[in-house]
């Protein structure tokens, strides 16, 4: 186990199976000591967490979606670089957020997948960010937050 999934389990938090992509591209694609992670969406309980920020979906909830997104993004990158050891520094998530468009705390709901990689991943988890409110996401998703990462060599 690594020291990355050693602190999630501290963290009460287990890496799931890497979700299989929903269209015609691949989870993460390392290029140039960059690992580049697809938009992955929010499972909870095994369950897609759909819904619209403002309407349906509270903001408590938004920020446990964004964390799973953020789980989402370790799995698959544990799956493509092998080890989640390779993991240099978290340079920039985007957060993308389903809401109102009266809803303005998307940097709120985005804290959750940014504090996430921080508490994983210590000072390597600090990073620039993007938290863009959207009007649909995929499936009906109320998240999706994607990853630039910088690696180490294998």
């Amino acid at each position: 186990m690594s020291d990355i999934e050693t602190r999630l389990s501290e963290l009460g938090l287990i890496l799931p199976e890497p979700a299989a992509p929903v269209a015609a591209y691949v989870p993460v694609v390392e290029a140039g000591g960059m690992a580049h992670v697809s938009g992955q969406l929010p499972f909870v309980g095994g369950q897609l967490v759909t819904g619209r920020l403002g309407d349906d979906v509270s903001l408590e909830e938004g920020i446990v979606a964004a964390q799973a997104c953020a789980v989402m993004v370790l799995a698959q990158l544990k799956a493509a670089l092998g080890s989640l050891d390779r993991i240099e520094r978290i340079v920039k998530l985007g957060a993308f957020v389903n809401s109102t468009g009266d809803f303005t705390d998307q940097p709120k709901v985005a804290n959750g997948a940014s504090e996430l990689m921080v508490a994983a991943l210590g000072e390597a988890g600090k990073h620039a960010r993007s938290a863009v409110g959207v009007p649909v996401l995929p499936l009906g998703a109320a998240v999706e937050v994607d990853a630039i990462v910088a690696v180490r060599p294998a």
